[in-house]
């Protein structure tokens, strides 16, 4: 049965105590959007109690499912609502329990992602795009401000490993629709961007995490203005890390959110949410397969338009 977002803020088979310990953050520069410009401080209580809760999430739900052989990314989901930063664990049946509330002092949050950058097949990382323009990246016992000037970037998402590394790499979408890379460091910092794309404004939506062919690449999935879906697999080479897109159908202009969330579902293959008008919320479980990439939706909830961003 599809979970309705549930307002009493429970999180099953988490330790919450700690949530509220601050957790002291040290700046770090390094290169910034517009490969200049200094760093500013790390986003506060916001990135605190996020990193207090990577403390405490130990692989709690991938632990209660056996691992399959693949390596599809498993993630928590998180939702902003005015200021107020929520927090849902999978229920490990293709949906979310029910939410927690993690943290206030959200509203200057404006774009985040999370990132499995030890490699172990669960997110542990996440950035964090701030509204004057700092990016900042956190772990459980390390927080660094990456650089300032993203505010010039009007959508930005972490895939995952796109340029053949082992670190997870940032993707951000300029407002003229240039679309750049930024090569991702195990600590979170990113080597200068480059470009490698235009005219990626024509995109109302580009969601994904890691891989959705079936080839071990990561790839992303786009939505266009009209309504289409795209894919755009993997190649693995950081010059050009797209192949050709390829259609995957139409009608997508229902939905106002898309959201790689990694293997929801836990069957080894990575899924998407997807957000309609009305606030409903659907899992596109991955198939592994370029041209139909996803099963048919599966409903997973109600009341999700109550979020600005999810991630």
């Amino acid at each position: 049965m599809a979970a309705s977002i549930n307002r009493g803020g429970a999180l099953s088979r988490v330790t919450v105590a700690a949530l509220t310990a601050a957790l002291v953050a040290t700046g770090t520069s390094a290169v910034a959007a517009g490969d200049s410009g200094a760093p500013s401080a790390p986003a506060g209580d916001v990135m605190s109690a996020e990193r207090a809760q990577l403390a405490k999430q130990q692989r709690v739900g991938a632990r209660s499912t056996a691992k399959t052989a693949a390596t599809a990314e498993y993630r928590w989901l998180r939702g902003i609502s005015g200021g107020n930063l929520y927090l849902y664990e999978p229920d490990g049946r293709g949906g979310y329990g029910p939410r927690f509330h993690l943290a206030t002092g959200a509203e200057t949050v404006t774009n985040a992602a999370q990132a499995d950058n030890d490699g172990d097949g669960e997110a542990e990382a996440l950035w964090l795009w701030l509204d004057d323009g700092t990016l900042s990246y956190g772990t459980a016992t390390t927080s660094l401000t990456v650089g300032g000037g993203w505010q010039i970037y009007d959508k930005a998402i972490s895939p995952g490993n796109l340029g053949g590394a082992a670190s997870a790499d940032l993707l951000a979408r300029d407002k003229s629709g240039n679309l750049w890379l930024y090569l991702g460091y195990a600590n979170g910092k990113v080597a200068p961007r480059a470009k490698i794309g235009t005219g990626w404004n024509i995109y109302s939506q580009i969601a994904g995490v890691g891989d959705l062919t079936g080839d071990g690449r990561a790839d992303i999935v786009t939505a266009d203005k009209s309504g289409v879906l795209w894919i755009h697999p993997g190649s693995g080479d950081y010059k050009k890390p797209f192949k050709p897109r390829v259609r995957i159908g139409g009608g997508w202009n229902t939905f106002n959110a898309l959201v790689g969330v990694g293997d929801l579902d836990r069957d080894g293959k990575s899924d998407i949410i997807a957000r309609d008008k009305a606030g409903a919320l659907f899992r596109y479980s991955g198939t592994g397969v370029t041209n139909a990439p996803f099963k048919p939706m599966a409903k997973i909830g109600t009341g999700w338009n109550t979020y600005r961003l999810m991630y």
